[in-house]
């Protein structure tokens, strides 16, 4: 047994995908993930400079606070990735949360306390049981199949981009690049050449109705609530900043 699983004590955590989007031989696919508690080792990988120069220390983070065997942050969509990380937050600091929030009406700024295990899961559509979602182009009325992406596939995408940025310093690939890589098939064409083609020649209508799609049917924790501004409540979003995994003394 691995040192993670033998030392430290951990908790049995829920994925807002239920698991549905994964392989039926992985893990994942349980819908459940174990994560133990922080300890200084992570604490760590928190203030690694290095690390959070490449932009990679919450994936390091995660990755050292997985105990199901077999998983990396890579493995997660997204949506699994986001909760994973706010549960590791929880599990280490507790579920209180406070940072500076701006009326918008005033610009006045005030501290809030959020309670992070109000938040709550944005679930995949009745009847999704893979990682394949069949809309029709309302423009094109192309058949289109598409998936979500994981965190390996999100960094292929940037490494792509990056290298044709290269080649184009002034205009950025990353829309495009995204969609090619969420494009399963069109009208059953698969062949990634001839999806990439239709991509750059989408008309726009159909690919922001693709967008939307995308981000309509993709599972997350939802990272928004409600507080008392000016005598009545108002939707925020609970801003991420340094104080999320580097709370103060």
């Amino acid at each position: 047994m691995s040192e993670k699983e033998t030392k430290f004590p951990s908790e049995v955590i829920d994925l807002p995908s239920e698991g549905k989007l994964y392989p039926k031989d992985s893990p994942l696919h349980s819908g459940k993930i174990e994560i133990k508690y922080m300890t200084a080792r992570e604490e760590d990988i928190l203030t690694s400079q290095n690390l959070i120069k490449k932009g990679v220390v919450i994936d390091r983070l995660l990755d050292s606070l997985v105990v199901t065997k077999g998983i990396k942050s890579s493995d997660f969509v997204i949506g699994d990735k986001n909760a994973v990380m706010v549960a590791a937050r929880i599990l280490a600091y507790g579920p209180e949360y406070s940072v500076e929030i701006t009326d918008p009406n005033t610009d006045e700024k005030f501290e809030h306390t959020f309670n992070l295990t109000e938040c709550e899961f944005e679930k995949l559509p009745k009847g999704v049981d893979k990682n394949e979602f069949e809309v029709e182009l309302p423009i094109s009325k192309m058949s289109l199949v598409f998936k979500l992406l994981t965190g390996k596939e999100e960094y292929l995408i940037e490494r792509e981009i990056k290298s044709q940025q290269k080649l184009n310093r002034e205009v950025s690939s990353e829309m495009t690049t995204r969609l090619v890589h969420s494009i399963i098939s069109i009208d059953g064409e698969t062949e990634k050449p001839k999806i990439r083609n239709y991509v750059y020649n989408m008309l726009s209508r159909d690919s922001l109705f693709l967008r939307n799609k995308i981000n309509e049917v993709s599972p997350d924790i939802d990272l928004t609530q409600d507080i008392e501004m000016g005598g009545e409540l108002v939707t925020v979003d609970i801003p991420l900043t340094t104080e999320f995994f580097w709370p103060s003394s």
